[in-house]
């Protein structure tokens, strides 16, 4: 691989030019990484709803021609100057924030919001020269969310790539550089139910059914899965869920139907929807004297949260999480070792796989709501 440090690589990559069109697979060429910066060769990525929102472009600032992706797993192909900590033929995994080790979130114990790295959806250029590594025909492409994944090759900032075991598989552990990890983190490391507790979780998509999964792990002993999709209710089974309300079948307030089945409440709830509504019931489901209440869905930009000050004066607690408040670059390795060690069952997430050529299937399956994650095969 080292036969290309330093010069420019042409490979292909799949470009979103409009909102909502099919990304195309074009040749691009991509730059060697500048200062603080790593080329990496992808061998998988995966399609994350993040992705679709930001194709759709509804209700944010549309940046095109762009590369999407930003779960997946690679190789360092080179490295620009200044970085000490990888090399190539490193396994890594990139990810959508990240974390300079530098700034007060890096070095406070309860932080992961990276001052320097944190997510910035409307940037599509690199931090060092505020210039693309991609263009076709000398024009700029536009990256994505530091990862732009959806390419044989990509550059991304060092603070936003995870040395990982070089013998995890990484068409398994790539879905850990988002979704996977936001949901399982926001219970495990934010709720953090006891053992034999009981826990609600609103949404059964992979982030809530990674939120079921670190439940599971936690060893609650009721998991209550919540979705006004019934049909999602016998998979959520794999992940620990063991009963199911959908608030459309409910005649009073969901969160009144599981204060009376689990006698005034459940310990942690964690919500992964976005909706508003679900937000609230997944507070004021959660018992007094001692219930926490996660939120993991990002709102609509106008959505306001209401609850009356007396369910926090009654000693609930309300808390929201970044990527499951993990830092990348020092806590995602050790979260690849839960895979390893068999704590963390990943294949269950995974529902579909696809050659690169045919990217746009994984899309089709997810616009379908068809499965968890698909897979995409960059070989």
């Amino acid at each position: 691989m080292s036969s290309t440090a330093g010069q420019v690589i042409r490979c292909k990559a799949a470009v979103a030019w409009e909102a909502g069109k099919p990304l195309v697979i074009e040749e691009v060429e991509v730059a060697p990484p500048q200062k603080m910066e790593v080329r990496l060769k992808i061998l998988f990525t995966s399609l994350c709803h993040t992705d679709v929102y930001f194709w759709e472009a509804k209700g944010q600032n549309p940046v095109f021609p762009r590369i999407l992706g930003h779960e997946a797993g690679g190789i360092v192909e080179s490295v620009g100057e200044g970085v000490t900590d990888l090399q190539p033929g490193d396994h890594v995994l990139p990810v959508f924030t990240g974390e300079c080790k530098e700034c007060a979130h890096c070095k406070s114990e309860e932080s992961n919001m990276c001052d320097l790295l944190r997510i910035n959806t409307d940037r599509g250029v690199m931090i060092h020269d505020e210039k693309s590594r991609f263009s076709i025909n000398g024009k700029p492409i536009y990256h994505f969310v530091g990862t732009s994944t959806f390419s044989e090759y990509t550059v991304t900032h060092v603070g936003c790539v995870a040395k990982i075991n070089p013998l995890a598989p990484l068409e398994k552990v790539c879905i850990l550089s988002c979704g996977i990890s936001t949901g399982l983190g926001a219970t495990l490391n934010v709720a953090k139910p006891k053992k034999g507790s009981s826990v609600a979780v609103f949404g059964l998509g992979a982030v809530g059914l990674a939120a079921a999964e670190g439940a599971r792990i936690a060893g609650a002993s009721r998991i209550i899965g919540v979705d006004v999709n019934s049909s999602r209710f016998e998979h959520a089974k794999k992940f620990g869920v063991t009963e199911f309300v959908n608030p459309k079948e409910c005649k009073k307030p969901v969160q009144e139907v599981i204060a009376e089945m689990t006698d005034g409440g459940v310990d942690r709830s964690v919500e992964c929807t976005g909706n508003i509504d679900a937000m609230i019931s997944a507070f004021e489901c959660v018992h007094d004297g001692w219930g926490v209440a996660v939120l993991v869905g990002v709102p609509h930009k106008d959505a306001v949260f209401k609850t009356h000050p007396v369910n926090l004066l009654n000693e609930r607690t309300l808390k929201g999480t970044f990527f499951g408040n993990y830092k990348p670059r020092s806590d995602l390795p050790s979260v690849v070792e839960k895979y390893m060690n068999k704590e963390l069952e990943l294949e269950k997430f995974i529902t579909h796989e696809v050659p690169f050529a045919e990217i746009n299937k994984a899309f089709d399956y997810m616009l379908k709501g068809e499965g968890l994650r698909c897979i995409i095969r960059m070989d």
